[in-house]
């Protein structure tokens, strides 16, 4: 189970002061920094840092409607099964490779800089950010994910797969050991295609927060 279990090191404080109430668009807020404390206090006020603009400002985002996977609700088709008995997971025993992976992966505006992956490090240095690996049986990283995990919250961030199935096993080995955690809200952030396939829905921004609030009290 790697480092799931353990209690992360507490951060301190924010030291900035975030918006109470969120304009229509999902940019609600710009600058700050990418400290500990600072991106897990924009996750429990329902936001995550992303760069934006040319110069790569932080900008906190907050989607409206929200992207998130019911832990019940989760699609496994039969090939994906198979898949998952084809391939095998672990947890945090290659947070640095998976993040480097997903950052690797072509897409338009790249938004895993070498700043979000200094940040993110540290946070799984801490015991808050995590990942899932995704192995073949001839012991090749083949997929994985990884995210945030706040008490019974968890926000998925990225995944990556180089062998079919590999990103979705890693998500069926998420919810798997997020059930057994009793969680109960993972964030996805948009509804894709590719999520919507696996269960992901969408729900308005005030009932995220109730549920995120809800999350986070537990």
């Amino acid at each position: 189970m790697g480092d799931w279990d353990r209690d992360p090191t507490p951060v301190g404080e924010c030291r900035w002061a975030f918006p109470d109430e969120f304009p229509d668009d999902e940019l609600v807020a710009v600058g700050a920094d990418l400290a500990p404390a600072t991106i897990l206090a924009g996750y429990r006020r329902g936001m995550f840092p992303m760069p934006v603009g040319r110069d790569n400002t932080i900008g906190w985002i907050s989607p409206d409607p929200r992207g998130i996977i019911e832990l019940d609700a989760l699609v496994v088709t039969r090939s994906l099964r198979r898949s998952c008995t084809r391939l095998h997971c672990t947890v945090d025993e290659q947070f640095d490779d998976v993040i480097e992976r997903c950052a690797e992966l072509p897409r338009k505006g790249a938004w895993i800089t070498h700043d979000f992956l200094d940040a993110y490090r540290e946070l799984h240095r801490l015991g808050w950010a995590h990942s899932i690996e995704t192995w073949n049986d001839e012991g090749k990283l083949v997929g994985g994910l990884y995210g945030v995990r706040i008490g019974q919250f968890f926000a998925g961030e990225s995944m990556f797969h180089l062998a079919t199935d590999a990103s979705k096993v890693a998500l069926v080995q998420l919810v798997t050991i997020m059930r057994d955690s009793n969680m109960s809200l993972l964030d996805v952030q948009w509804l894709t295609p590719h999520l919507a396939s696996l269960g992901a829905t969408e729900i308005p921004r005030g009932q995220y927060m109730a549920r995120l609030a809800s999350a986070l009290a537990l």
